[in-house]
Parts: C-alpha cells; structure tokens; sequence
C-alpha cells in the first residue's frame, strides 16, 4: 500500500508515512472490568464487555526428539528436521503470543488509571476546568463538566493509539471525499492516513483499529444510480471483515468491539449492518446518528456533518453582531422528508420573522441569511443529520434543532441546551412563539455560548487541539475506555 497510499488529494494534503508515536506509560496493575464514563443523560448504559475470544487454533504437540544413546550423535534426518521446525514454530507462536497479551494488560492497565483520574476530576464540578493547559481550558455550561472532560482530553493525548489496517486499495479504502457534504468522513480518514496524530504502526499497542473504508467512495463507484441495488457495497463490506478477521488476531479477540469504521453518508449505519459484530459491537461513528434506527449512543459516535462546497477550510467563521441580526429566523433548503415538508407548509412564505424557503431568491446570498439572523433552523431531512448546524455555529446563529431521535455530535462532553434551541416536530406552528419567548438577555447568553463552542467544529489543517478532528477521536476514546478487552 506504500506507493499507492502516496497519491496527493485535491485539498486535502498528501497522504504520507510518519514515525510511530511514543509508547504507553508503564502500568501495573490490571484493569477493573470498567464502569461508564460518558456522561450524557441521553445515555444510561455502557457497551457489554466483550466474551472473550480466542483466535488461536490449538493443535497436538510434535512428540520430542531423544537419542536412544546420549553418547552417540548422528546427524538429523528429514523427519527430524521437520519436528524441530514444528517444535520451533510452535514455541516463536507461543512466545509471540504471551508478548502479546502481556501488552493487551499493559493497556488495560493503563485504561484503567484514566479511568481513575477522569472519576476523580468529575467530582469537580467547578464551571471551570481546575487542570492547566497552554492551549484552552474548557469552561463554563457549554460543558457538561469542564474539569471531567479536560482530565479525560489530556489522558487522550497521552495514552490514545490507533491502528489503521493497510488492508484494502484505493479509492474506496484509505481515501474518501474531502468537500461536499461528506467533506468530514474524507477528512478524517486522510488525517489518520498522514499519521501524524494517534496512530501506530504497531497493532499490538493500538487500543482501538481503525477500518478505513469509505461509504461515499463505496457509493461511487458500486452502485448504478437508481438501481436500488446494494449488493456490491454488500460484498465489499463483508469481504473486508473476513480479510482482516484472518489476517490479524484483533478482531476476533474481542468480536469488534475496540474497531471502528466511520461515515458520513446516509448509508452508513446500512452499509454496518451486513456484519453483525460491525453492527452490535463496533463503534461506528456515523453523521447519520439515529437512534430509531439501531444507533447506540453508549457505544456509538455521532459525527458532525460539515459542508466544505470547495474544500476550503477558511473563511467561514463570523456573522453581525446580535444588534444587526434583522431576521428571528431562518431556512432554506430542499423538501427532504417529512420534518421539512411540515416546516415548509406552516412558514414558507407566510412570516417575514420566520423566513422560510425551498429556494432562496435570485441574488440572495444563503451565508448572508445566516450571518443576519438570531436563529437558524436546522431540521432533519431524509436523515436525521444536517449541515445547517455546524453552518449556523459557523455563522454565530444560534441553532434550533428540529429532529425526531437525533444525538447530536460530542454531546458526551456538550451541554447542547445551554447554546441551542431544540424544538420537538409537534411544535412546528409553535416555533415563532417560542423563540419570541427567549429574551433578549437569554438570546445574548445563546449567542456568546455559540461563539465560544466554535473551536470545537473548526476544520484545522493540519488539526489544532479540541478542535472537530481531535472532538471525533475524544468521542472514540470515550467508547473505548468504556470497553474493557480480555484474551486468552
């Protein structure tokens, strides 16, 4: 994969090889089977504990080699030679194996100790994080506790490692779209391809293992547009599960449960359930975050939908300040599902508070509306993702979630009511009376929380600290130091 891996992507950078990153602490102590860390009040249970399961195939001991006269030597014959290569295979398999649980303990122990410290810190419940750092220091009620999560953000950085396996040709593996409305699932995969942050070349010190392929690709370039036909993204999927499965013993050891595959297509979570363990046991962080339908928020990841139009990742902060903003609120979109057909029924043309349109007017400028408006309506289309919100947060527009089942991204860590607005379907007719309900003083506090939890969604190149590449690999960190993986 070496010479195909260094190919230049169209506003993405150069995929390239870097060194591996320095090795996991030494720890002692062996892991307590461990109890959840994410603290969301949407979610209340952590993923199973995976059984154990061995992928090491037992067979009879070769019967050893002894002379019948200790005195005498004689050179060995064929089939002795052939016992003694068994005997050595066997032995080198063996020692391999011991070396490798020893390092399975190693990072479980060290899970462990994080786990500790990040229980410790959360008992802080200071609106301020008590740990420094040169960078940020989380505060305030955008967090559901600052001290927790910069405690578990630090322990991160210091202990995280994962391993993206080289199985799989390009372009459908290792590679994936870097602007349009998939731009954060092509992104992210490029990052983990440069290996400058995370990840490892040693599998054996990775915590979780990373399945580089890409939905959107998949789509591309397997299925014929309108056939319905899903049979080809079927087989590539399954195929590539049973590659890794008897390729590498990680897979089968804990059924999944430490892997993850990520995407921001729609058909992500459809194309995961082809295999059960992908769909169960694994992490899948998906922008399409349903819980309706099989998305499990205790081991699974929301990701943010981002639309990058042209791949550049400048230029999109900033709006009016809250005096210039004229309009309530505002949307325009297509009349994707049944959330925005009842959004387009109730205010399409009927409010000029509530301006809501399928398509916007000749020479009105889409960023425009947004920057100039107090509060930006995101509803769900044929999925439950949108762009809007990570647009509105762009925009400093306070975001009003209209979804039925969504978890919205890193909301382990982020208190989404403290910066947004979230209105149930039913209430629809209701939105101009109950942002009209928000005073001026509530709208301000929106309004500076939106600016602030920004850092979080920015698109960095390369990534900067807590921003939405280091947020995606937190919420994956979460999920692990919820597992605990045992081998025999």
């Amino acid at each position: 994969m070496g010479s195909k891996q260094r190919i230049k992507i169209e506003a993405c950078g150069i995929i390239e090889k870097t060194s591996e990153l320095v090795e996991v602490a030494e720890a002692e102590a062996e892991a307590p089977t461990p109890t959840p860390l994410i603290s969301s009040s949407q979610h209340n249970e952590a993923s199973e504990a995976p059984t154990p399961s061995s992928s090491k195939q037992t067979s009879e001991a070769p019967t050893p080699f002894s002379s019948t006269n200790s005195r005498e030597t004689s050179p060995p014959t064929l089939g002795q030679k052939k016992e003694t290569t068994l005997k050595q295979k066997g032995f080198n398999e063996g020692f391999v194996t011991s070396k490798r649980h020893r390092k399975l303990q190693k990072i479980e122990a060290s899970l462990s100790k994080a786990r500790s410290a990040i229980r410790e810190a959360a008992l802080v419940r200071n609106l301020t994080s008590t740990h420094q750092d040169p960078d940020y220091v989380p505060w305030g009620p955008i967090y559901r506790n600052p001290n927790a999560f910069h405690r578990s953000y630090l322990e991160m950085e210091k202990v995280f490692k994962i391993y993206v396996y080289e199985e799989g040709e390009l372009p459908m593996f290792h590679n994936g779209p870097c602007r349009s409305i998939y731009s954060t699932e092509g992104r992210f995969i490029h990052e983990m391809e440069k290996g400058q942050l995370y990840r490892t070349r040693d599998p054996d010190e990775a915590l979780v293992y990373f399945l580089p392929f890409s939905v959107v690709m998949m789509v591309q370039y397997l299925y014929e547009p309108n056939s319905k036909d899903i049979a080809g993204i079927q087989r590539a999927v399954v195929d590539y599960i049973h590659i890794i499965a008897n390729t590498h013993p990680f897979w089968n050891r804990s059924l999944g449960a430490d892997h993850f595959m990520l995407s921001c297509h729609d058909w992500g979570p459809r194309a995961s359930s082809f295999v059960p363990h992908l769909f169960h046991r694994s992490i899948r962080v998906l922008c399409n975050a349903n819980t309706s339908e099989g998305f499990n928020p205790s081991k699974d990841a929301s990701f943010p939908e981002i639309h990058l139009k042209t791949g550049e990742i400048t230029g999109l902060i900033g709006g009016l300040a809250p005096s210039r903003r004229s309009i309530l609120a505002f949307f325009a979109g297509r009349l994707h599902g049944h959330i925005r057909y009842l959004l387009l029924e109730q205010w399409k043309h009927k409010d000029q508070d509530v301006q809501v349109y399928d398509q916007l007017p000749d020479k009105v400028s889409y960023n425009s509306m947004l920057k100039k408006s107090r509060f930006c309506l995101c509803p769900s289309g044929y999925e439950v993702a949108s762009p809007r919100v990570v647009e509105a947060i762009y925009a400093e527009c306070v975001p009003v979630l209209i979804s039925d089942s969504y978890v919205p991204p890193f909301s382990d860590v982020l208190n989404w009511k403290s910066f947004s607005v979230q209105v149930e379907v039913k209430d629809i007719p209701n939105i101009k009376k109950i942002l009209m309900g928000i005073s001026q003083r509530q709208y301000l506090r929106l309004y500076k929380r939106v600016k602030q939890v920004q850092r979080h969604f920015v698109v960095n190149g390369p990534p900067k600290r807590f921003d939405v590449f280091h947020m995606s690999v937190h919420s994956i960190w979460l999920r692990r130091l919820n597992t605990q993986i045992q081998d025999q």
